[in-house]
């Protein structure tokens, strides 16, 4: 072995390798505490992503760990549901900023639930003004209350009354005069559930078959009345 080679793998064995930096793809923590908080979570996220069905360049993501500064895997939050104009819809392990176009959500929920500490909803506060959140809304449905926090010049600032707000991003409107919150799309269509959307879904098939049914019987009721004309005597074609 040549004397350049071996002094070759000595450099190298002596220098320190670069360490790949990890992003994890998941906090280990659930994405949600009680049923509660995940049909509120899974609700917002589905109308969400109806809503901008269409649109190609925006992303809407649940539970999704997001990363805002290369190289610091420690820096990081996973909204229950965020919001991304400006960026292709698909799959993804985790939101990295700085492979995005630097672009950080503009939007993001939080559904609480009673494991959530004050302490800890202060950081993620601190967190979403500090990386570029414009709204940011929590909801608390076993106390059903609602705040939001809309961004003016360089920080989040309250939302004096959240009540008939609509977020100037989504169109959405926020109603807090029942019993829960209730969310309306820009055409005034309320938020639904699955199992609603199902139930509509099963209802219409209902009305469909029931249809069908009518119109079957109606055909065998003019198959009826042809045959009686043509014993009669008469063509039921030159009737028509």
């Amino acid at each position: 072995m040549g004397g350049k080679m071996v002094s070759q793998l000595e450099s190298e064995l002596e220098s320190p390798k670069k360490s790949t930096i990890i992003y994890p793809e998941s906090d280990g923590k659930p994405m949600a505490d009680n049923t509660k908080q995940f049909r509120w979570i899974t609700v917002i996220h589905g109308n969400l992503s109806w809503l901008f069905a269409n649109d190609e360049m925006v992303f809407v993501a649940g539970d999704l760990l997001w990363y805002p500064v290369e190289g610091s895997p420690k820096i990081t939050q996973a909204p229950d549901v965020m919001v991304i104009f400006g960026v292709p819809k698909g799959d993804r392990g985790s939101y990295k900023q700085w492979e995005e176009n630097n672009i950080a959500p503009q939007v993001v929920f939080e559904i609480l639930s009673p494991s959530n500490t004050q302490k800890e909803m202060s950081k993620k506060l601190l967190f979403y003004n500090r990386y570029g959140v414009e709204e940011y809304y929590i909801y608390d449905p076993d106390k059903n209350e609602l705040s939001g926090l809309l961004r003016s010049e360089e920080n989040l600032e309250v939302i004096e009354s959240m009540d008939n707000w609509e977020s100037p991003r989504l169109g959405i409107r926020f109603d807090m005069s029942g019993e829960e919150l209730q969310l309306y799309h820009s055409n005034g269509q309320i938020f639904q559930s699955f199992e609603q959307i199902k139930e509509q879904l099963q209802q219409k098939d209902e009305q469909l078959q029931q249809k069908d049914e009518q119109l079957q019987q109606k055909d065998e009721q003019l198959q009826i009345l042809a045959a009686k004309l043509q014993e009669m005597g008469i063509n039921p074609d030159e009737l028509t």
